[in-house]
């Protein structure tokens, strides 16, 4: 089973202290769009870990079927939240999602998760890594190979540190448009996204 974790605890310093995951979104908000997206992608496991506005982002979400969890820790960095959404979950492997990443539609969650699924068979300890242009996006999947690895991490800004170390198994999977690249820093990222 595959188990999404959104991560939705940042303090969204570029926002100039307005919570971007709040902020309205082509009729709902960056954050719900971002989780019906993996909802309808199918993904069986979905944990949105929280820390900054914890109960805003709870109560955006209390209608779909979602499981919440609070990261004291985020003050910390991106990695705690990580390390909460793994310590939290079922799956046997970790769609690590960004909360403000509101462009990644359905279809494309759902082509990462088969591409991933298919690789798993192969290579037990399979890193996925959507590109466009070859640049690199997100979401980054991991095996549960590498929970104890998440968990000894000590880099707080995500594990680019365990991809580099296990570039034997990572695969990437180019896409077709630029959607894994999008995602809501700034003031000026969203009004253009919103115009």
């Amino acid at each position: 089973m595959m188990s999404a974790i959104v991560l939705a605890a940042g303090l969204s310093t570029r926002m100039g202290g307005v919570n971007k995951l709040l902020l309205p979104f082509k009729g709902k908000t960056v954050i719900v769009t971002v989780v019906e997206h993996l909802i309808n992608a199918g993904i069986e496991e979905i944990i949105v870990v929280t820390g900054n506005d914890a109960e805003q982002v709870k109560n955006l979400l209390k209608h779909l079927d979602v499981k919440v969890i609070y990261n004291e820790d985020f003050k910390k960095g991106m990695t705690s939240s990580i390390k909460k959404g793994v310590l939290g979950v079922k799956g046997n492997s970790y769609m690590i999602c960004l909360g403000d990443m509101p462009f990644i539609t359905n279809e494309e969650y759902l082509q990462i998760r088969t591409f991933f699924e298919k690789l798993r068979h192969l290579n037990d300890a399979c890193i996925c890594i959507p590109t466009y242009k070859n640049k690199k996006g997100n979401p980054v999947v991991f095996s549960s190979f590498y929970k104890s690895e998440i968990f000894k991490h000590t880099n707080m800004e995500g594990c680019k540190g365990i991809i580099a170390g296990n570039q034997q198994n990572v695969y990437k999977l180019e896409m077709k448009a630029s959607n894994i690249l999008k995602d809501i820093d700034t003031a000026d990222n969203y009004n253009k996204a919103v115009m």
